[in-house]
């Protein structure tokens, strides 16, 4: 899938069923669902869940809490990034 298909996804009502667990946790953070994209994040234990996981909590302004998922990823802090480009950034490294 490409990225335009999976933003031109975010109109329907529930995610496509093909996506894994990780685009279906950024498919719902994109729909405002934080919970459930945290919730489906949260049963996952490699650096992509990480990520993710730091990403939600960036999102949410604990960057304490993010910056221990960014280490846990193994990815610096993304200072001066906007939310939206590192959602976009995310997404593309998870369809490649």
């Amino acid at each position: 899938m490409k990225i335009e298909k999976f933003e031109e996804s975010l109109r329907d009502d529930a995610p496509p069923p093909e996506l894994n667990s990780y685009l279906k946790a950024l498919w719902y953070d994109a729909r405002d669902d934080w919970k459930k994209a945290h919730e489906i994040v949260q049963e996952l234990n490699d650096r992509n869940a990480a990520w993710i996981h730091a990403y939600l909590h960036r999102r949410e302004g604990d960057e304490g809490n993010a910056s221990y998922w960014y280490r846990q990823a193994s990815k610096p802090f993304p200072t001066g990034i906007k939310l939206e480009d590192e959602w976009r950034d995310i997404v593309t490294c998870l369809l490649s």
